[in-house]
Formats: C-alpha cells, sequence, structure tokens
C-alpha cells in the first residue's frame, strides 16, 4: 500500500515562504516574510507559507500577512504539521492525512529566516539534500559569511583590509583578556561569531566593562570576536545572481559615537540610511566592484548585502556579507534594488528565476 498521497500537480510555480524560526532573529523574520508574501505574484506562483516555531516546528497554515507580521500566524485551525525530509524522491513537504501522508512538491523555497538556524546555512543544506531549490545562498557560502571570525579570515587571506580583531570562545579564561586586546585600539566592539541584527553586540570606550560585554556576546553562540573600531562611514552594496551580477545602489550609514545595535536598525528611532551613499562616482564604483569580488571569492549566489567601511582617506575595508538581509518594504535591500530600477515583486521574480537555474546546474551522476 502506498503511504504517500501526492497532491495533485499545479500549473504554477509551488512556492514555500519559510519564516521565523529557532532564532532570536524571529521578529525580523516574520517581518520580512510578511513583506515578501505581500509582494508574491498569486497569478505567477502558488504560494505556501510554511511558519517554524521558537521549538523549530514546521507547520504549513493559512495566516494572513498581518497575522504573521504580529505573531499571530500559529492556530490550531489553520495549521497543520509538516516535515521537509531529506529525500529527493518526495521534494517537498510531507504532512499527515486519515488517507495517508500528503506530499506536496515543492518548486522553489524561500528562507525568510534571519540567523541562527536559518541564516547558517542549516536550511540550506536540508533543502539541498531534498533537491528543492533555494532562493539564496548555499549551504557553504551561508555558513561562512555567518561566521565573522572565519569570513574575516578568508577575505584578509584574498588580500582585503579587515579590522583587526581577537576571537575568545566560551569556557576560555576570562582573565586573559587583557592581555588579548591589548595590541588593539579603543573603540572596540564584542559581538558573537554567528549572529545577526547585532544582537548581543557593545561598544566599549575603555577596557571597563570587557569582561560583561564578551558574557554578553556569548549568550548568544559559542564563540564572541572582539574587534577593533574603523574609522569611518559603513557602505552597504546590495547584489543579486550567480554568474551575471546587478548591483543595486549603494546606501551608507554613519552612526558616528552610537552603537548600531538592534534598537538603533529595528526600533522607533532607528539610525538614518542614507540612499544614495553620499560618495564620488569613482569611489561608488569602487565600491561595487570590491563587493561584487568578495560576493565571489564567499561562493555567493542568488542575493548577498556587502558590507564594507569607507575611512576618511578613501580605503575599503571589510566588514562582512549579509546573505539573507531584511525583506521588509523599508529594509535596505529591496531600497537599494529599487533604486536601481528593480521593484521589490521584480526582485522576488530575479531570485526565483536565479534558484531554479543554479538547481539546473547541478551535477548529475
Amino acid at each position: 500500500m502506498n503511504r504517500y498521497v501526492e497532491t495533485p500537480a499545479a500549473e504554477k510555480l509551488t512556492v514555500a515562504v519559510l519564516f521565523g524560526g529557532r532564532s532570536p532573529e524571529y521578529t525580523v523574520s516574520l517581518q520580512s516574510a510578511a513583506a515578501v508574501l505581500r509582494r508574491l505574484d498569486p497569478d505567477r506562483y502558488r504560494i505556501l507559507p510554511v511558519g517554524i516555531d521558537r521549538a523549530g516546528g514546521w507547520y504549513r497554515c493559512t495566516a494572513s500577512p498581518e497575522e504573521i507580521e504580529r505573531d499571530g500566524w500559529f492556530r490550531k485551525e489553520s495549521c497543520q504539521s509538516v516535515e521537509l525530509p531529506p529525500d529527493r524522491g518526495v521534494h517537498g513537504l510531507v504532512e499527515p492525512t486519515p488517507d495517508g501522508l500528503r506530499i506536496t512538491r515543492l518548486d522553489v523555497v524561500i528562507p525568510v529566516l534571519h540567523g541562527a538556524n536559518g541564516e547558517d546555512g542549516s536550511v540550506q543544506g536540508l533543502l539541498q539534500l531534498a533537491g528543492v531549490p533555494c532562493v539564496g545562498c548555499g549551504m557553504t557560502a551561508s555558513a561562512v559569511c555567518m561566521d565573522k571570525d572565519i569570513a574575516h579570515r578568508l577575505a584578509r587571506s584574498a588580500g582585503f583590509s579587515v579590522p583587526e580583531w581577537v576571537l575568545f570562545s566560551r569556557g576560555d579564561d576570562p582573565g586573559r583578556l587583557p592581555g588579548l586586546t591589548e595590541r588593539l585600539a579603543y573603540p572596540l566592539f564584542v559581538k558573537p561569531a554567528a549572529a545577526g541584527s547585532s544582537l548581543g553586540m557593545t561598544r566599549l570606550e575603555d577596557p571597563r566593562g570587557l569582561e560583561d560585554a564578551v558574557a554578553l556576546a556569548l549568550r548568544y553562540g559559542p564563540r564572541a570576536i572582539i574587534e577593533q573600531g574603523v574609522a569611518g562611514r559603513e557602505v552597504g552594496c546590495a547584489i543579486i545572481g550567480n554568474h551575471h551580477l546587478l548591483a543595486g545602489e549603494i546606501d551608507e550609514m554613519d552612526p558616528g559615537s552610537r552603537l548600531l545595535d538592534y534598537q538603533w536598525k529595528y526600533g522607533p528611532d532607528a539610525i538614518e540610511v542614507r540612499l544614495p551613499a553620499r560618495v564620488p562616482p569613482d569611489t561608488a564604483v569602487r565600491i561595487k566592484q570590491t563587493a561584487a569580488r568578495l560576493y565571489r571569492l564567499f561562493g555567493c549566489s542568488g542575493l548577498a548585502r556587502v558590507d564594507q567601511f569607507l575611512t576618511p582617506e578613501g580605503a575599503l575595508v571589510f566588514n562582512e556579507i549579509n546573505t539573507l538581509p531584511g525583506l521588509t518594504s523599508h529594509s535596505r535591500f529591496p531600497r537599494m534594488m529599487a533604486a536601481a530600477g528593480c521593484s521589490f515583486e521584480e526582485l522576488l521574480d530575479r531570485l526565483i528565476a536565479l534558484a531554479l537555474d543554479k538547481e539546473e546546474e547541478e551535477w548529475q551522476p
């Protein structure tokens, strides 16, 4: 007896939008997912919202973008427990029904998951095993870009300028901190080695509070980096593409002495992001070219936002690559692409096409 009941094939592409997840950035994910669901074209796609709750349970749901945005998506009457097995014969979601296990084949997954257990290559690896095309970077690029220590090492080894930093791991002796950081000049930034949205980050003007700052960062993961501040502005470059890259308009943030923490990014008094950045045309070209080189170095595909520091002397210093940047209507990535002539709706269409293109290139035994 066949234990599977297949859902009839859809004429439209079936696109699953993953949101939520076991991450401190759960709430940010809900906001991004709501924006994506509002902008996906229902005439082109069969859209399946799939929520991951804080405990890690997966549910296909019928919640509206507004319900998702305010974290009211989970209701027993509108949620069905599902799994995404790493089985290419299934190629999608499996859910229990009175007649057996129902399969819903997925054409593409958009993992609107920020931070741990979503942006770090874990979900990307699962989708790769399942043979389901995934919007955005693959497993390796996602994992490497998420880890700030590894990313700094890779960028530096390829000849890019990076901030001076040291690594401190959970279990290390805090008494080593003064000696470990003596070669670094203040201000210092202490942050988790693999987290996003500036969670767990502290800015220090002097050695007081260093141990507490490290302890805070280690609440978000087993390793923390202590990084020397870089004078200048942060400039971001949005990029989409696999082989042929399209760069969005450059933006900039100049926080001065303020810490770009979670509240400054998402709170009511969020720091102003200037778009376009106030840079000469030749500097803008150099920022985009350097961002593209970093994108390729890290093996990125689909989309990523490359952040660098522009010093007063005009030098570029690598900061980080965000492989799943915020996708709300006011997020930096969609705004940068819109300023380059690519609307939010067109952006999503392109990203889905890039995911399908990437899948077609896969090695065949």
